[in-house]
């Protein structure tokens, strides 16, 4: 198979791209061979925009290689250049580079110019840039005088910088006299043009010495602006200075200063533009000034901020996008904000390009008579035009070609000559630049060449990619094929990729593609060849890194770096720290495998690295050193140990494999033992199994195998605090076939219809099997027959069913495994049976004993074995209660189920339902079902005691009597005799009176108690009866009424009920709620007339009252000192049921005879403690619900007051 190297896209993973990368641009910088006749080409050039320094010797680079050698020559500002007139220009020899020596003599700015340079041989010429030369500038700083500023704390200051135009521009900075950059802030900070910006000053901003200074990098100058002064005046200050010539209004407010929403510094407006180049960087500035400090945020109209690229910079009152692209254009708003407001800005931002290239031409070699072109493709905003040129010379105006064709940005080549050859310039320009790129045609009849040297050895690392180079050349382009070994076929593109400079790429390299790999090149004038030679080596690992660790200071400290290699490796262990070199210092010594460090100081802290380094690979692993203050020694910290690692598998037996690993930190306790677990990826992958234990001494183990299994091993160490986590998995291993070492378990014979047997079986699990193509052999035969064996052989099933057998036979059956090895031993017999069928007899003589009222117990006989024909399962009855004819017409009869297992001839039927009628009777149970039932046996069951009433309810309460009504039992259990009331009073402390106890008819529901107390809690306590006894009770509590009129009956218990109601009332919730609402509200009303006394002042009421003093609105009494009550209008009206009573037992009337409200006021009505009435000032207030519990005789707010003072 040939496979030809032709330009191709090829799918690789990630890893791979930067590697394909490289090879694409090797291909693209193939060169032709020095020996052979080429065209010249630019090697290198100074840079477009060459800005020297004037104190320098100018050099402007221009090499170039050809063959013949190329000459060179040079135009300045587009006109030949005589290098040979100017005794301070020299070339050097064999180069096209020219020294301008003005060190001795002369000025750089008499040699500014745009130069070109142009190297020529026989083959065409290729030109250079144009080279723009221009000395640096550093100018001095105008001279001007500087004003010292002084401003107000808080307000917003703008420092000038303005350096001096210089090349390349300079970089600013504020620092002051001493050279110490000035603290920048979010209030404070430079902007991009180099003036210093204060949001806000503060007193700490005064100072003299605010100097700007500008570095021009080039000519390694700074240079120094004059320092400004600015004294920055608190407002107190400012106060003192004008208080003798402003009145009080006039004084500066700390407030109206220090506050104000944000205002922009710059950019100034609501919009601005601004405008970039692609691949530059976007820079765009907001600063506010306001108090507080605003803070920026930025956002992008149109889309989002791109994150990878998006930078803040000046405490984010720069946002930069680097790597700009069309794509960035738009429109971004910058917003200043702080409490008092927020101001926004919108900079419309166009992305204009400079032309980049799509495609530039690249050189072409052709053989006489081909067939080529040269693309020319660029773009940028705008598009960029293009034009040609031949060997410096505009096309249109070179010499005519016939075999070259141009179309826009493409030149087609037919039917070369070797007059073809020449050098081609493309240029593609637009207002924002130019690109120039040279590529040769060069017509060439070369057989292949192979420019790889012979016999090179690659060396490459398991699971790396391997290239394998074969440069070539010749012209046709030949085509390329690989081979491995001395009579190896071409190698397929399936597995190795080829790429179009020739070389061999083996994606993962394996110990099997170590060899001879032949490289053939061929074109139609002859072919080439080259062999190569590949290794694959082992990775280069640390199987034991070093660890953290915490040592005290002046102790000993170790490092442990254990390195595993390819043995044709040679690695070399080097130790940084902080990843540089250890330090010179005898406290470090370094072994084979340790770093260790004595006396250890504070500066050792630190990271310490080990690198292991070979000719083909380098590893690292890393720990950090922490230095501590000497402490008591701290007890050791134990833990369980670390995984084992660095598995072996070895000894590869058919049945057998030794297992080597090493063991991991023991964390402070002894490892006890290695736990060591297998993996079956063929038939259980993902699952572990338990395959032995060796001692914690061992680091190997000698372990069994089973036939067919892939297996992986891992290894666990235990100590006295646990088990490790596991090791990694070793690599796998495939033991081969084998016959099957057991045979099925659980084989089972039982019947699932009358005539056949179902035999069943727990299968062998695939690590079972030791083979491909498991089978099962079943046999079966009936046990009490002289019948052979049969057996039948079936494979992915564990049951198999016999049909037509005699019902409920015993039979014996034998399962064996076998594959394509051979048979499992023979295996075990078993007994089963054929399927049953249903009984065929009734249990008979059924006798049913009644033990009471809800428990029966019933006999009876079995039936004869033969008729059960199956296993007996036991004697199931079925009972079921009479029903009335109306409850049978309602719902079908419950029957109930009791199953007695087994060969059982009695049983108790619990639960049963007194005074009831029910029916029986008796069946017989085997694996298939029920046989027939026995005759119906019908008993009785006496009476019991009856549920509890279904309700009882108290109705119509009066002041000495309640009503009660009730339903029956729901469950009587009988004939029902009688029922019995118990009752008794509880007093307001919960207290039970004497029980009083009442028989009731049994036909009764409803009965009324009379001559109760009025007012009285009574509970109640109420069951029936029957002749069985009394049934369970229910209760239920009642009061009896209040006396309506509030005023107890005039007889001799009057007293009495009187003490109880007062009782009961102060007992009662809602009385307890008005006690507190009333409370609350004096504790206001003091509040306020303590406040409106201690105010003082005067207020409009009482000039009010001083000058219309009302001589009847005198309520004041003299003899007490009160004023009349302060109630709300509620309070003069009657008392509502179960108010409490005065404590003398007297009752107001139901209206004052001498209230405020009489005068039209109201509750509004009331005079301070001067006399003043505060219902002319206090407005009115508005009525609450009526509640009818406040106390008729609430405390005078006044009154009181009066008494507090």
């Amino acid at each position: 198979m040939q496979l030809e190297i032709m330009p191709r896209k090829k799918r690789l993973p990630a890893g791979r791209a930067p590697l394909l990368l490289l090879l694409c641009q090797l291909v693209r910088a193939l060169d032709v061979p020095l020996d052979l006749v080429q065209p010249p080409t630019i090697t290198q050039q100074s840079p477009k925009d060459y800005i020297i320094d004037p104190r320098e010797n100018i050099v402007i680079q221009c090499e170039a290689k050809g063959k013949p050698p190329p000459s060179f020559s040079w135009t300045r500002n587009g006109t030949h250049f005589d290098i040979e007139k100017d005794p301070l220009v020299t070339m050097k020899p064999g180069s096209g580079t020219l020294t301008i020596n003005i060190m001795s003599e002369g000025k750089a700015e008499t040699y500014e110019g745009v130069y070109q340079c142009t190297a020529r041989n026989e083959r065409g010429a290729a030109i250079s840039n144009n080279i723009v030369v221009r000395p640096s500038r550093s100018p001095l700083w105008t001279k001007e005088k500087l004003e010292p500023i002084t401003l107000r704390n808080g307000q917003s200051l703008i420092l000038p910088c303005r350096p001096p135009l210089g090349l390349p521009p300079p970089i600013i900075f504020w620092m002051d006299n001493s050279f110490q950059r000035l603290p920048q802030s979010e209030r404070v900070s430079q902007g991009l043009n180099g003036d210093l910006y204060f949001s806000n000053v503060l007193p700490e901003d005064t100072r003299e010495d605010y100097i700007c200074y500008a570095r021009f990098n080039h000519t390694q100058t700074i240079q120094q602006k004059q320092p400004i002064s600015v004294k920055v005046i608190s407002v107190d200050e400012l106060n003192d200075t004008i208080a003798a010539n402003l009145n009080d209004s006039e004084f500066y407010s700390a407030k109206s200063n220090r506050e104000r929403p944000p205002t922009f510094l710059t950019p100034e407006g609501n919009a601005s533009h601004k405008e970039e180049l692609r691949g530059n960087v976007l820079s765009l500035e907001c600063i506010a000034e306001g108090l507080p400090t605003p803070i920026i945020y930025w956002i992008k109209e149109d889309g989002t901020l791109p994150i990878n690229r998006t930078f803040y910079k000046n405490f984010k009152k720069t946002l930069q996008i680097i790597q700009v692209s069309e794509a960035d254009s738009g429109n971004y708003q910058c917003i200043a904000k702080n409490p008092l407001g927020a101001i926004y800005h919108t900079i419309s931002v166009t992305v204009k390009a400079a032309p980049y290239w799509i495609m530039a031409p690249q050189n072409l070699v052709l053989s006489p008579g081909e067939d080529g072109r040269l693309i020319c493709r660029a773009n940028g905003n705008p598009k960029p035009r293009i034009s040609w040129l031949s060997n410096g010379v505009p096309i249109e105006i070179a010499p005519d070609d016939p075999s070259r064709n141009i179309d826009g940005d493409t030149i087609i080549f037919s039917n070369v000559q070797e007059r073809s050859s020449a050098v081609y310039q493309c240029n593609a320009s637009n207002e924002y630049g130019y690109l120039l790129a040279n590529a040769f045609v060069n017509v060439l009849a070369e057989p292949p060449r192979i420019l790889t040297s012979a016999n090179t050895l690659y060396q490459v690392i398991t699971d790396r990619p391997a290239l394998l180079d074969c440069a070539f050349f010749g012209s046709p382009l030949p085509t390329v094929e690989w081979f491995k070994g001395a009579k190896g076929s071409a190698l397929r593109e399936d597995i190795y990729v080829l790429h179009e400079n020739g070389t061999l790429e083996i994606p993962v390299a394996q110990k099997d593609s170590t060899g001879t790999y032949t490289c053939v090149a061929r074109n139609k004038l002859g072919m080439a060849k080259n062999e190569v030679q590949l290794e694959i080596k082992d990775a280069t690992r640390i199987i034991k890194q070093p660890e953290y660790a915490v040592v005290q200071r002046g102790g000993t400290v170790s490092f442990e770096c254990k390195v595993k290699h390819d043995h044709t490796l040679i690695p070399t262990i080097t130790w940084l720290k902080d990843s540089g070199e250890l330090p010179n210092d005898g406290r470090f010594t370094v072994d084979k495998d340790h770093l260790v460090v004595a006396d250890v100081w504070d500066d050792d802290g630190g990271t310490y690295t080990c690198v292991a380094n070979t000719t083909l690979d380098n590893v690292s692993a890393s720990a950090v050193l922490s230095v501590v203050a000497p402490t008591p020694t701290p007890a050791p910290t134990y833990d369980v140990p670390n995984p084992p690692f660095d598995l072996e598998l070895t000894d590869q037996l058919d049945k057998s494999v030794q297992l080597s690993w090493t063991p991991g930190n023991d964390n402070n306790s002894p490892i006890t033992k290695f736990i060591i677990e297998y993996e079956d990826a063929m038939h259980e992958s993902g699952l572990w199994h338990h395959q032995t234990e060796v001692s914690g001494m061992q680091t190997t183990a000698q372990l069994k195998l089973s036939p067919y299994v892939n297996y992986s091993f891992r290894v666990m160490a235990v100590n006295s605090l646990g088990r490790s986590l596991p090791s990694e998995a070793s690599e796998q291993y495939l033991t081969k076939a084998a016959e099957p070492d057991t045979n099925p378990t659980a084989v089972e014979g039982l019947g699932s219809e009358p005539d056949n047997l179902v035999i069943t079986w727990k299968p062998l699990n695939g690590f079972e099997s030791n083979g491909p193509g498991l089978q099962y052999k079943v046999s079966w035969r009936q046990k009490d027959g002289d019948d052979e064996w049969t057996s039948v052989v079936v494979a992915n099933v564990s049951k198999y069913i016999v049909s037509g057998t005699p019902t409920f036979v015993p039979y014996l059956i034998k399962v064996q495994a076998l594959n394509d090895v051979g048979f499992a031993p023979e295996p075990a017999v078993v007994m089963g049976h054929s399927g049953e069928d249903l009984p065929m007899v009734a249990p008979g003589n059924v006798r049913v004993n009644v033990v009471n009222s809800t428990l029966a117990e019933v006999h009876w006989d079995p039936v004869p074995l033969k008729s059960i024909r199956g296993h007996l399962q036991g004697y199931r009855i079925y009972y079921w209660k009479a029903q009335s004819s109306s409850k049978r017409n309602r719902r079908h009869i419950e029957k109930k189920i009791l199953t007695f297992q087994g060969s059982k001839t009695h049983g108790m039927l619990p639960g049963l339902e007194p005074f009831s009628h029910y029916t029986l009777n008796v069946r017989v149970v085997n694996g298939k079902g029920e046989g027939p039932a026995s005759p119906d046996r019908v008993f009785n069951t006496p009476e019991g005691v009856p549920s509890a009433p279904s309700s009882l309810k108290i109705v119509n309460p009066t002041l000495d009597s309640l009503t009660l009504e009730w339903d029956p039992p729901s469950r009587p259990n009988g004939i029902l005799t009688e029922y019995t009331l118990k009752y008794q009073p509880i007093n307001s402390t919960h207290e039970l009176g004497p029980l009083v106890d009442l028989k009731i008819p049994a036909n009764k529901t409803r009965w009324t108690l009379k001559n109760l107390n009025f007012s009285t809690r009574y509970k109640f306590y109420f069951y029936a009866q029957t002749a069985a006894g009394s049934g369970s009770q229910i209760t239920e509590e009642a009061v009896t009424n209040v006396d309506e009129a509030g005023i107890p009956p005039p007889d001799v218990g009057a007293g009495k009920a009187m003490a109880s109601r007062q009782v009961d009332i102060a007992t009662q919730g809602w009385f307890i709620g008005l006690m507190c609402a009333v409370a609350l509200l004096i504790l206001i009303l003091l509040i306020v007339c303590f406040i409106r006394r201690n105010k003082g002042g005067k207020y409009p009421v009482k000039e009010k009252e001083d000058a219309h003093a009302d001589p009847e609105i005198q309520p004041m009494k003299e003899d007490d000192g009160t004023f009349g009550e302060y109630s709300d209008a509620e309070d003069h009206k009657p008392l509502k049921k179960g108010s409490r009573t005065p404590s003398d037992r007297t009752v107001k009337k139901e209206d004052s005879d001498d209230s405020l409200v009489d005068y039209g006021e109201g509750v509004n009505g009331q005079f301070n403690e001067d006399g003043s009435f505060i219902g002319q000032y206090s407005g009115k207030k508005e009525k609450e619900p009526a509640e009818g519990n406040e106390s008729s005789e609430a405390p005078s707010p006044v009154n009181a007051m009066n008494s507090f003072v």
